[in-house]
């Protein structure tokens, strides 16, 4: 893998010319102290106020000489734009989910994989450990420091049509994926139609019967209102994928080592900041639904597994990979 072809594309992803990108302060290669940072959720998601938190948190050390100013809700590009600009400096910090991450560095992919993560818990245990370590280093090569690793939740089906109580109820469904040949890979194989659309769009195809259904986790499926047109969540809890925050190695190349231990100590500070946030907007859009007339069913989640085999056996294929994988099912139940 190399690191990122450098485009103009990114620079004008989300609206931003060159000259608007060289305006917003932190947007140079120059360490200014003010660090800028990239999020494509909204201003109030855990991940952007755990940066801030980050942020507060570096200013409260370095008496205001370093902060991070968040650019939420997409305004510097989609999440595989910005991960471009951070390649080289453009953006210092990104919070990016590891989908548009595992193009880039194979050693992603493992977190991706569909239920190979039992629980949160579990998740949180592996992330946690030196295999997340070894996740976050594997970026480095590619312009991007690793420096903590966020929760994005359980990701189940919802749908227009009926409950999903095993593969066979998802058979000719038309179910929106992001654009990630893992995800058109692990639908397809579920016996139901992926397709590929923006998530801006899923509201209005789901209203338009454009698609049948989608999958997220607990707060998008509330926050961006999908349960007001999709009133079927079946709790496959198919992917526990987490999300990374990285830096930018031109960024952190100009940083004195103090610094950089200190940025590292932040991030590792905003981890259980984040999962604080997290668990709360989990528990807050339980709560909506249960006040809802979405109709919510458990599932047996082991036949949806059985059909992962071969999605695992397409993406799993260097030993290293491998190597993480079994680390990762070992630590069930730990």
């Amino acid at each position: 893998m190399t690191a990122f072809h450098v485009s103009r594309r990114a620079f004008i992803a989300g609206g931003l010319s060159l000259g608007a990108m060289a305006a917003v302060p932190g947007c140079k290669p120059v360490m200014s102290g003010l660090f800028t940072g990239a999020d494509a959720h909204p201003a109030d998601y855990p991940t952007v106020r755990a940066v801030e938190f980050m942020g507060r948190y570096l200013a409260d050390r370095t008496n205001g000489r370093l902060g991070i100013k968040v650019f939420a809700g997409g305004q510097l590009g989609n999440e595989t734009d910005t991960l471009e600009i951070t390649s080289f400096g453009g953006v210092d910090f990104n919070r990016v989910n590891f989908a548009p991450l595992n193009s880039v560095e194979p050693m992603t992919l493992p977190f991706s994989l569909p239920f190979v993560f039992d629980s949160v818990d579990h998740m949180r245990r592996v992330v946690d450990s030196e295999v997340g370590d070894e996740v976050l280093a594997s970026m480095e090569p590619h312009g991007l420091i690793g420096l903590a690793i966020y929760d994005s939740g359980a990701r189940s089906f919802y749908n227009v049509r009926r409950p999903i109580t095993s593969p066979a109820d998802m058979a000719g469904m038309k179910i929106r994926v992001p654009a990630s040949d893992l995800y058109l890979a692990m639908v397809n194989a579920l016996g139901a139609n992926a397709v590929p659309i923006p998530f801006g769009e899923i509201y209005q195809s789901l209203a338009q019967g454009v698609i049948d259904g989608a999958e997220n986790n607990w707060p998008t499926f509330v926050g961006e209102r999908h349960y007001e047109v999709a009133t079927y969540l079946s709790l496959t809890e198919h992917l526990l994928t987490p999300e990374a925050l990285v830096m930018s190695k031109v960024s952190w190349d100009r940083l004195p080592a103090d610094d950089r231990a200190l940025v590292r100590e932040a991030a590792k500070a905003s981890v259980p900041e984040m999962r604080k946030l997290w668990d709360q907007r989990v528990a807050e859009a339980k709560a909506t639904i249960e006040d809802s007339e979405v109709v919510v069913n458990s599932v047996d989640k082991e036949p949806f597994a059985e059909l992962m085999k071969p999605v695992w056996e397409q993406f799993i294929t260097s030993p290293q990979q491998k190597s993480v994988v079994e680390r990762i099912l070992a630590m069930r139940g730990a």
